[in-house]
């Protein structure tokens, strides 16, 4: 399980903040149970503490050194002031359910019933309702699997939610990885009878983890007066579309992606290796061997291997598609460094530095509201909720909600394709390097160092289909039973894990969530049949968890059929609209606010397109006008020398003038 756990382990700041709250939670809960079992009375579990243990808990930041006079600050602060920033806990929009009512997962005590319905093993639901094999797939006559991995990308910009940081259970030591035992933090998914691939039985499960609590909440609130109360989980990243997988949502991150040494406000580039003369990522200093996977994978004993690469945010690696997004962004804030320093020789570094990424986080601002919503919620969501900015209201939380950042935002899972497609300069298979099997090319690096770079795999995402999540073709076999099979002692299924990571969080049921977005709330196989429109469906759901109210919300909201124009359901086309209307209208310095951009530089933002990016940094030379539409007679490929792009002139200083970006106080 080393590989998810170091994949979703955080960075330093984080880190301090997660494992004092983690501590401090258990310690006090075990203290709880005991003094309770003891004296049979309510007693302050603090008491049997130290009389300072709020020390535990880590500071608040110190963010003095890092005010940017160019705007955004890395970690979010002094934007709304603090909602939104890093480290703090996710929104919740409706009241979280516990077993125990303040921590304790849904389905901890399995023999509890919910709604007078026991929860059905995850497992069981996965096998029953997602299952799908290769060649049952249906691809997407619309849109793009550059959709799919975008969103991924987007959603690497927005939420990061750390693991417990401890790996063995707190009361008896047992290590997570290697017991099937209901003991925190460790969460074990059950192996259903008649499993396809594992073993059915007491000590035979798949290993999970549970998030980090966030400080002062759970257990560990009797530390801060009185009763507990509910479980939160922390987001480790800024809630503000600021492309921080970039740049990273700490300072140390991000001095450590800078090239220090240049006087052009460069990213550090790698330098060892080119792809086709261009760059790459830098490799990640820590020595781990989660990206020594080549021997492995080749069953070539004799192959070289290559380290993780570093970027923004640590989940780079993840697959290959993914980096070479991580990359073709590296390439294009040095380009912009670049070019800025052409037309301003005068400004320094640190300013080339700053304004570079200022823009970069108004292009992601522009492709996410202008180029992705529209494809995913569809134009009526897009008309109520995300039409024409209203401006920044003070009074809006822009955090990232739970549900969105374990539940909504999920979908995508079952637009992934089971191959990730390698294009030749003609848009047909690679003869070279032919497509990859997606269970082979997670944590694979030296795929992009040694088989062709990032060109064959951008035009794979611009110029091949999505999956099309259908509901009985849902998840394909590479995430059910491949997950991180080359770096994992157990391949993983990503389905249960993210059914199993709502109910960690204690989210709502399907049906309470229904109501949150003011639609129907089925109450028998009927209703959720004509919700689902789909009769078998509705039967299966119902077979497995006895109620509408209790599907987990995740499972729920997938399995819903297309609002009109998108890809989502009713439920997640609200729950996502709902998240990004508060992200842009809590954020202080968002593109379109005045004063942040002057409005020629606004002007010019909007020319800027994902295609000409691929163009200006890569050695493609032609690319369909829309990267997220399938190549059709509306959407040709065109010579890359057609494209408009960005003019920067916008961003030329005279002599007389300030410097044009926003100063904060």
């Amino acid at each position: 399980h080393d590989a998810l756990r170091l994949l979703k382990q955080p960075r330093a700041d984080t880190r301090s903040a997660v494992r004092s709250a983690d501590y401090m939670a258990q310690t006090l809960r075990l203290l709880h149970e005991r003094v309770h079992h003891v004296h049979k009375r309510s007693l302050n579990a603090t008491g049997q503490t130290c009389h300072t243990p709020q020390k535990m808990c880590a500071l608040p930041w110190d963010f003095s050194s890092s005010v940017s006079k160019h705007g955004r600050l890395l970690f979010g602060f002094r934007n709304n002031p603090r909602l939104g920033a890093s480290n703090t806990p996710f929104a919740r929009w409706l009241p979280s359910e516990y077993d125990d009512g303040i921590s304790q997962p849904k389905g901890f005590n399995r023999n509890r019933k919910i709604n007078n319905f026991l929860l059905p093993l995850v497992r069981q639901v996965s096998n029953n309702i997602l299952s799908t094999t290769d060649a049952g797939v249906v691809n997407d006559t619309e849109y793009t699997h550059m959709v799919t991995l975008f969103g991924q990308w987007n959603d690497h910009d927005l939420t990061f939610t750390p693991f417990s940081p401890s790996i063995r259970s707190f009361s008896k030591g047992i290590n997570c990885d290697e017991s099937c035992e209901n003991t925190e933090p460790c969460i074990p998914i059950p192996i259903p009878p008649g499993d396809p691939r594992l073993p059915s039985g007491p000590n035979s499960c798949i290993p999970a983890f549970r998030s980090a609590p966030a400080c002062g909440t759970g257990y560990s609130a009797y530390n801060f007066g009185g009763e507990p109360n509910k479980r939160e989980q922390i987001n480790a990243l800024t809630a503000f579309l600021d492309l921080g997988q970039v740049y990273g949502s700490e300072e140390k991150l991000a001095l450590c992606l800078r090239d220090l040494e240049s006087d052009a406000g460069l990213l550090r580039v790698n330098t060892e290796f080119k792809d086709n003369n261009r760059e790459l990522l830098p490799f990640n200093p820590l020595q781990v061997n989660m990206c020594a996977t080549r021997r492995r994978v080749t069953n070539d004993t004799n192959a070289r291997e290559v380290p993780c690469f570093i970027a923004g945010d640590g989940r780079v690696d993840e697959n290959i598609a993914l980096t070479s997004i991580h990359t073709l962004f590296m390439r294009e804030h040095n380009r912009l460094a670049r070019e800025l320093k052409r037309l301003n020789p005068q400004w320094d570094s640190e300013t080339l530095y700053q304004e570079a990424r200022k823009i970069m986080g108004a292009y992601t601002q522009v492709f996410v509201f202008r180029d992705y919503l529209p494809h995913i919620v569809g134009p009526d969501a897009m008309r109520t909720q995300l039409g024409r900015y209203p401006g920044y209201n003070p009074n809006v939380d822009p955090s990232i909600a739970n549900v969105f950042a374990t539940a909504a935002y999920r979908f995508a899972h079952l637009a992934i394709q089971p191959f990730l497609a390698r294009l030749d300069a003609n848009y047909r298979e690679d003869p070279r390097f032919p497509s990859v099997p997606l269970f082979k090319a997670f944590f694979t690096p030296w795929r992009i160092i040694f088989e062709g770079g990032i060109d064959p795999l951008l035009r794979g995402l611009i110029g091949r289909p999505a999956k099309l999540n259908t509901q009985d073709h849902m998840m394909v076999d590479a995430l059910r039973e491949r997950l991180f099979q080359f770096v994992m002692h157990l391949a993983l299924d990503l389905g249960s894990l993210n059914m199993e990571r709502g109910r960690d969080h204690g989210l709502a049921g399907y049906n309470a969530w229904r109501g949150f977005c003011g639609l129907s709330q089925p109450r028998n196989q009927q209703e959720l049949a004509q919700v689902l429109n789909n009769n078998d469906l509705a039967r299966r759901l119902l077979q497995l968890y006895g109620t509408a109210d209790n599907i987990d919300i995740w499972m729920g909201g997938v399995a819903e059929p297309f609002v009109n124009g998108g890809r989502v359901g009713p439920l997640f086309a609200c729950l996502i609209a709902t998240q990004f209307q508060r992200i842009r209208q809590g954020d202080r310095l968002w593109h379109e606010n005045p004063g942040v951009f002057t409005s020629a530089q606004r002007a010019a933002l909007s020319a800027a397109s994902l295609s000409k990016i691929i163009c200006d940094n890569t050695g493609i030379t032609a690319v369909p006008s829309d990267a997220y539409s399938v190549l059709s007679n509306r959407n040709r490929l065109v010579s890359c020398t057609n494209l408009r792009g960005l003019n920067l002139s916008a961003w030329k200083e005279t002599v007389t003038s300030n410097v044009v970006c926003l100063f904060l106080p």
